[in-house]
């Protein structure tokens, strides 16, 4: 035993044995690796802490306004103008030879085809056991009961918007569904089907519109983060208007290209398939606003199953006061502003005898209109401070302007410059309400309830526009009521706005988006104070810091 100790004494141990070159550089390589991981996790839990999400880039940003240029028009065109017109041609078919000319209600000179078109729209024709109704009744009536089937699958989905990571599988199901229904309109010659056809797009609208409107409060938080201090409070405000105006004026411009296409293909003989050709490309450009799954996706903050979401997440939005009062506001603004229009265009086209090129007109200044006038109200809100409750007020001024007119010279004859003109008012005020509708929503909206929150918004303000749309065809000649409506509905939302203490401040404290101001503390993480070095959000018309 003597013998054998000092040789194992010798022996070197293993932690004593020289290393290889290669060896110390793959351990040194794994320790920074190592050290790497850790700072970069550390990171992500204190940004997670301090509700600070990646910066959009811009192929994410620009992704998001095509897809709003190939969605907008769902509700402003399709629905509203392009369905009823289909309708008609199925039970009141214009039959050719026509003559040119001939006289309405109030004894103009019409086109005889324009008569035809517009008897064919407000004619109740539609015989359902003992009553009658007209294409515009029956539209309505599938509008609703495609709001009735879209609120539990909005209730589902809204809590799969929330939680997990399906949000893009969600977009991109609902994008097909709705582009898919859109297809096959003709191949059923036969009122009965169309119902099928407009549920369904409703309901799938509904979850496409929730789904862009979270994103939009995601893409919000991304550039100034979800947690601020007041002073920053305007960054917010600016950034939101930003990217609200600019992707409410790219839908415009969509709408403004179906409308048009619209127009084009009513001038031939063959209505019904002519009009089935505008449902097709419809589909077609609904469908390719999808490239937007593929270029953006914001998890959120709720990573985990949505199996323990408790019940009451879906109405969790009445717990926050000011995001309740904002829905009213949705309800309001986009009943009144579609009330206007459905009135406004069947009067010219059925009281008096507008000619379709003056109509194409019309459509176009509306809807182009906000291309233009839209960007420029984004530098001036900036510059007078205004938050989204007093750019939702300017909206419904604008409305009470429109219709107020209207309704005090509604016995005499509208000359066309007249009805342009107003036509762009109310296009800006129709731009304003829907972008700073939804702002207002979002700044309500706490973090990790943006889905929910953003489901309700798509929901009231689809309940909204059908109301209204229903409202204005149940009286086609009766431009009193549409006119008359429209004003009282505005002024309602100007009282609620100024008298029921809504606020984007008292609702952002309320969400947990404005904080203790603590500027003066330090960030251990680049970016999240300027002590650090802020990150700089790029707008069309400064830098600003957050």
């Amino acid at each position: 035993m003597a013998d054998i100790s000092p040789e194992v004494q010798d022996e070197p141990r293993p932690e004593q044995m020289p290393r290889s070159k290669d060896e110390e550089e793959s351990m040194a390589t794994m320790d920074v690796h190592g050290a790497a991981v850790k700072i970069q996790r550390a990171k992500e839990a204190y940004q997670g802490y301090a509700g600070f999400y990646d910066k959009p880039p811009k192929a994410e940003v620009l992704a998001w306004f095509f897809n709003e240029l190939c969605s907008y028009f769902i509700h402003t065109v399709l629905i509203p103008v392009v369905f009823p017109l289909l309708i008609s041609q199925i039970v009141w078919p214009i039959k050719y030879p026509l003559p040119e000319w001939g006289k309405n209600s109030k004894g103009f000179n019409c086109l005889e085809k324009d008569l035809q078109l517009y008897d064919g729209l407000t004619s109740a024709r539609i015989k359902v056991s003992t009553m009658k109704f007209s294409p515009l009744e029956w539209t309505s009536i599938s509008w609703v009961l495609g709001l009735i089937l879209a609120a539990p699958i909005l209730s589902t989905l809204s809590v799969k918007l929330d939680y997990g990571r399906n949000q893009r599988l969600i977009a991109a199901a609902a994008t097909a569904v709705g582009a898919l229904f859109c297809l096959p309109v003709g191949f059923f010659k036969t009122i009965w089907v169309f119902p099928v056809y407009i549920i369904a797009i409703v309901a799938a609208n509904t979850v496409c519109v929730a789904s862009h409107t979270r994103h939009l409060g995601l893409m919000i938080s991304g550039f100034v983060g979800s947690s601020i201090t007041k002073h920053q409070l305007p960054d917010r405000r600016d950034v939101a208007g930003w990217l609200s105006l600019y992707a409410t004026a790219a839908g415009s411009l969509g709408s403004a290209i179906i409308s048009a296409f619209a127009y084009h293909m009513l001038r031939h003989h063959e209505g019904f398939l002519s009009l089935w050709i505008v449902s097709i490309f419809s589909g077609l450009q609904w469908c390719a606003g999808i490239i937007h799954v593929f270029i953006g996706n914001r998890p959120g903050a709720n990573t985990s199953s949505s199996s323990s979401t408790p019940n009451s997440h879906v109405i969790s939005i009445f717990k926050y006061p000011h995001a309740a009062g904002s829905l009213a506001g949705v309800f309001l603004s986009s009943f009144a502003t579609m009330c206007i229009f459905t009135g406004g265009v069947l009067y010219l086209v059925g009281q008096l005898c507008f000619r379709p090129v003056n109509i194409l007109y019309l459509w176009l200044t509306y809807f182009i209109f906000p291309l233009l006038s839209l960007p420029l109200l984004q530098p001036l809100q900036h510059l007078i401070r205004a938050d989204a409750v007093k750019m939702q007020l300017l909206g419904f001024m604008l409305s009470t302007l429109t219709s107020g007119v209207g309704f005090f010279y509604r016995i005499e004859n509208w000359p066309k410059q007249n009805v342009l003109v107003f036509a762009a008012v109310q296009s800006v005020a129709t731009g304003l309400l829907h972008a700073f509708g939804r702002v207002l929503l979002l700044d309500c909206s706490p973090e990790g309830k943006e889905g929910t929150f953003a489901a309700w918004f798509s929901w009231v303000r689809a309940l909204g526009t059908c109301t209204g749309f229903a409202v204005a065809s149940a009286g086609p000649g009766n431009i009193n009521r549409a006119l008359g409506v429209g004003f009282c509905t505005a002024i309602v939302g100007i009282v609620i706005l100024t008298f029921g203490n809504i606020s984007d401040f008292g609702g952002a404290v309320a969400a947990g988006h404005v904080r203790e101001d603590d500027g003066e503390k330090g960030s251990p993480v680049r970016g999240l104070d300027k002590g650090m070095g802020a990150e700089t959000v790029e707008t069309p018309y400064e830098r600003i810091e957050v």
